[in-house]
C-alpha cells in the first residue's frame, strides 16, 4: 500500500480530532457577556416574558416572549411583518431565563456541526454566532403575518432556537418555549409577580362576586381550551401552527 494513503480508521480519527478542535475554537470565540440588568432591559442571551393585556388577566400563564441578543437588546415578534428591537412590547420584562451559548451549534461548515442534525440544521438554516441566528430569524418573521393562535411571539423564539440547534434539538415549538420560561424562568422582582397576577385575581374576585361560581367554571374552561388548542395544534395537527 502506498505510504500516502491512510487506513479508513486513521482518517476517521483525524476527522474526529478536527471536529473536536473546531468545536473548541467556537467555544473559545464566545466572548464574555455583560451582567444581566433587568431594570435597564439588558439581558444578554435570555428568553424574556411579560404579561399580555386582557389575555393574561384571564389566563396568567400566557404572556408575550422575546429573545435577547448578546448585547442584551430584546427582539420580539410583536405584529405582522414586524420584529421589535430593544423596545419590548406590552411592558417591562417580568421573567427571564439566560441560555447557555455552549449548548448551541455554530458550524463553520457541514463537518463542523456539534449537534446530531447536521443536514437538517444546514437545510433549515444555521448560524455561526448567537446574534447571526437571531438576525436570520428576524428577517424571516419580518415577512410573516401575526396571529395569536397560530403564528405568534413564541413561534419566533422557537425559530431562533432551532437555528441555534439549542440543546442539540431542531424540534423547538411554541409549547416548548412557553414551558421553558414558565418552569425555569426567574422573576425580576416582587413587583413583577404582583403585576403579573393581580389583574387575574381582581377579575376572578369580581367575576365570582357578580356572576357566582359559574364564572369560575367558565374561566377554567377558557384556560383548558387555550391549553388544548396549543397542545393539539403542536403535537397532533402540526401543520396547523406552522407559520
Amino acid at each position: 500500500m502506498p505510504s500516502s494513503r491512510l487506513p479508513k480508521m486513521e482518517l476517521k480519527a483525524i476527522n474526529d480530532v478536527e471536529d473536536m478542535n473546531a468545536a473548541r475554537r467556537t467555544q473559545h470565540e464566545l466572548w464574555s457577556l455583560d451582567e444581566i440588568d433587568p431594570k435597564k432591559a439588558k439581558l444578554p442571551c435570555c428568553l424574556v416574558w411579560t404579561p399580555l393585556p386582557v389575555v393574561s388577566w384571564l389566563a396568567p400563564f400566557i404572556g408575550h416572549v422575546g429573545i435577547c441578543r448578546e448585547d442584551g437588546a430584546i427582539l420580539d415578534f410583536a405584529g405582522s411583518n414586524f420584529v421589535n428591537v430593544n423596545d419590548f412590547a406590552f411592558g417591562a420584562v417580568a421573567r427571564y431565563l439566560q441560555l447557555d451559548r455552549e449548548k448551541c451549534c455554530f458550524p463553520r461548515n457541514l463537518a463542523g456541526h456539534t449537534c446530531k442534525n447536521g443536514y437538517k440544521h444546514a437545510e433549515n438554516g444555521t448560524a455561526i454566532t448567537w446574534d447571526d441566528a437571531l438576525l436570520a430569524g428576524s428577517h424571516n418573521f419580518g415577512h410573516r403575518s401575526y396571529n395569536l393562535f397560530t403564528c405568534n411571539c413564541h413561534s419566533f423564539v422557537a425559530n431562533c432556537l432551532n437555528r441555534l440547534a439549542y440543546g442539540g434539538s431542531m424540534d423547538w415549538n411554541m409549547v416548548d418555549v412557553a414551558a421553558l420560561i414558565l418552569f425555569r424562568g426567574h422573576w425580576v422582582d416582587s413587583m413583577s409577580i404582583f403585576r403579573s397576577f393581580s389583574p387575574f385575581f381582581l377579575v376572578l374576585c369580581l367575576g365570582i362576586l357578580m356572576a357566582g361560581w359559574p364564572f369560575l367554571f367558565g374561566l377554567l374552561s377558557f384556560s383548558l381550551l387555550l391549553i388544548g388548542w396549543f397542545l393539539l395544534g403542536t403535537y397532533c395537527f402540526k401543520n396547523l401552527l406552522e407559520c
